[in-house]
């Protein structure tokens, strides 16, 4: 079990066609978000797959994928932590959770945050101060901020919908779409499960959140209620007389 045996089942799994599209469909050009990214045009369902065979794989091991400039074999990589994490006792999770956090600028594109930051942070921080996540969420670095909500899930899945607002509320004012549409996504997810605390956020801050932010989180509300919460927008941004 090494990277470099699981690189070659991967190089055997490629597609230039496919890889050609990610590079469009992940934002991979010049001042985009996902810049100088590389893909080897592999689906998600053969990784987890190998996720699942390769799921002995030694830590170093899964960190040199880590470390690997192609896409895919960073999400591989990710998808082996969480399975060692899940299998882990606390030495061996508080291990992973550590390396996670020690190497996020490596974990820099939306879905590889959102197929990690649940488990891998979320899940540590359960039953452990939330005082990371504010951290996180002060980052200057994207990847980080999105990493402070979407880890909320793991909370959010559990009934606990505290962390999840207060991350919301520092984020709310961010300058990144890939930031409105996590935290917009997280907060839907606690309207699903307690709408009146949603509506109760929105009370306070729809009138001043990004667009896509707000309608991604009142995306499941009957149709009177999205136009309420849009009314608030769109009136906050009449100019004063």
């Amino acid at each position: 079990m090494t990277a470099a045996a699981l690189r070659k089942r991967l190089e055997e799994l490629s597609s230039p066609g496919r890889a050609a599209s990610s590079l469009k469909f992940f934002k991979t050009g010049p001042g985009e978000y996902g810049e100088g990214d590389q893909f080897r045009g592999i689906r998600v369902p053969p990784l987890r797959a190998l996720a699942r065979e390769y799921a002995s794989l030694p830590l170093p091991e899964i960190l040199k994928l880590l470390k690997s400039p192609l896409h895919e074999d960073r999400l591989l990589a990710l998808f082996l932590l969480n399975g060692a994490f899940a299998r882990g006792d606390e030495v061996e999770r508080r291990k992973i959770h550590t390396l996670y956090l020690a190497h996020t600028h490596l974990i820099n594109n939306w879905d590889l945050v959102d197929a990690s930051a649940e488990h891998l942070v979320g899940a540590w921080l359960h039953e452990r101060s939330r005082r990371p996540l504010r951290t996180l969420a002060r980052s200057a670095n994207l990847w980080e901020r999105r990493i402070a909500i979407i880890a909320t899930f793991h909370f959010i899945r559990r009934n606990d919908f505290d962390a999840t607002l207060e991350i919301a509320r520092m984020l709310v004012d961010d300058q990144e779409d890939l930031i409105h549409k996590a935290v917009g996504w997280m907060l839907r997810e606690v309207g699903k499960r307690d709408a009146r605390l949603l509506e109760r956020f929105l009370e306070a801050h729809a009138a001043h959140m990004p667009r896509t932010m707000l309608r991604y989180s009142i995306e499941r509300m009957t149709p009177g209620k999205r136009g309420r919460y849009m009314r608030y927008r769109n009136q906050s941004l009449l100019p004063k007389r």
